[in-house]
Parts: C-alpha cells; structure tokens; sequence
C-alpha cells in the first residue's frame, strides 16, 4: 500500500491528501478528549460510528441543498471529502441551555431557550477556544459581513435539519458545533459546512428520559460512550437494531 502524505491531524481525525486536486481523506481515530484534551481516552469503534453518523448528516444537508464538504464514505474509518479553506471559527448553535452557556449566564441546564442562538468560538486550543464577538471577528479579518450572513443562515438551516431528524427518533437536539469552509470555483467563493457533525459535535438528550447521547457521557463520566453513540445510529438506521455496541471494528464497506 502506497504511503500516504498526512495534511493535518487533530484530536479525533487525521486528513491524508486525497486520490485528486481539491480532494482529502478524512480518517476518524477513536480518541476522546474533553476539557480542551486535559482529559483523553481511545473508545474502540468510536471512529468507525462518528464516520457512518458524519456520512448520514452531511448526505442528507447535500440532499436538501446544504453545501459541504463532504463527497463519498471509503470504508469503516475514511471519507473522501473537498479541500477547503477552514474559517478559523467554531460555530455553535444552542436550543437548549447546558454546557457553558449554564455556566456563564446562570441559566439552568435543560431550560429552552427563547430561540436557537448562534455563538462564535475562535479555533485556538492554545487560548481554549475562546468565545468571540462578531466585532472581533470583522476586526481581525476572520470573516465578512457577507459571510457571517450566510454562516448564520447555513448553521440555522443545519438546525432545522437536524432537530428535526433527531425529534423524528426520540432525542432532543440540545446544542451542536459545526465547522465552515470556503471552496473557490474561479473568482466565485462558497461556503460550506466542513469538519463532521456527530455526537462529538452534539448534544443530544433522550426526550422522554433525558439520558445522555453525545460526549458528555466521556466528559462527565456517565458511561459507555460507544454504547451511546450506537444507541444514536440504531435510531436513525445507520447499525441494525439488534447490533451491539462496537468494541472492533467489523462494518463492512
């Protein structure tokens, strides 16, 4: 097997150049970090869910006319997907109150909150990823006018899909973060959803119970992380109903 040229690696995923231009494999690792990766562990087949989840979410945005990334699952661990420019922001969109909006506005966690709100976070792990203003980021050039319009209204779009998704399978959409790219074509710029969208990258409460099924099992020692996560892809008919949890990787293609 030819070596491959590694592009990137992250906390949870490695981009390897891709088959052609433009083009990058997106490899999901099975490690779990929280606390800004002060806290670290590997969940065998967590990879290999958030890869069939991420696959599942991004289809179905392109299905409805959402852009993104993402162009076609290669096996259990890898997606081919476009190369774009990363807008160094975390774009985070809350429905529910929990997390740090509890913390910092006093809010109790689980109250609804009077409309989805959209926040900005910079991508630094070095300063944790602060919370930023949309003053900070036209003053330091991050983005436009024009492009906080469209990334707002990509992440609003992005929670309607998805809640109602996830309401259709008994779970509550609480909050989720998504990435957002630029793809040029000529002088033409595009935005696009990038990254992944999973229960990494989500919140996500049972509706009659409450139990948790996103990484705050990992963060707040709850439970079997992969246990939760496959609980999510048995809803949404990604793994069979009777499928165990993953503890090695045996999907096929």
């Amino acid at each position: 097997m030819a070596r491959r040229t590694k592009v990137y690696e992250g906390k949870a995923k490695i981009l390897y150049e891709g088959p052609e231009p433009g083009t990058l494999i997106q490899y999901f690792k099975d490690d779990a970090t929280a606390f800004n990766a002060e806290k670290r562990d590997v969940i065998e087949g967590k990879g290999v869910l958030n890869n069939r989840l991420s696959e599942y979410f991004m289809t179905g945005l392109n299905n409805i006319g959402v852009p993104t990334h993402f162009i076609r699952r290669l096996n259990m661990r890898e997606q081919l997907i476009r190369a774009v420019e990363i807008i160094p922001l975390e774009v985070v969109v809350r429905n529910i109150a929990a997390g740090s909006i509890s913390k910092r506005l006093g809010i109790e966690e689980g109250t609804p909150l009077p409309r989805p709100i959209v926040e900005f976070y910079y991508k630094n792990d070095a300063l944790g990823d602060p919370l930023v203003s949309e003053e900070h980021i036209l003053a330091f050039g991050w983005a436009t006018h024009q492009d906080l319009d469209d990334i707002v209204a990509l992440a609003l779009r992005v929670n309607d899909f998805l809640s109602g998704i996830m309401t259709g399978v008994g779970i509550k959409l609480v909050d989720f973060k998504i990435e957002v790219g630029r793809i040029y074509e000529g002088d033409f710029q595009r935005l696009v959803v990038a990254d992944e969208i999973s229960p990494d990258s989500c919140r996500l409460w049972d509706i009659k119970t409450g139990r948790k099924l996103d990484k705050d099992v990992f963060r707040r020692d709850l439970g079997n992380l992969s246990e939760a996560y496959a609980e999510v892809a048995r809803r949404l008919g990604v793994m069979p109903s009777n499928a165990t949890p993953i503890t090695k990787p045996k999907l096929m293609n």
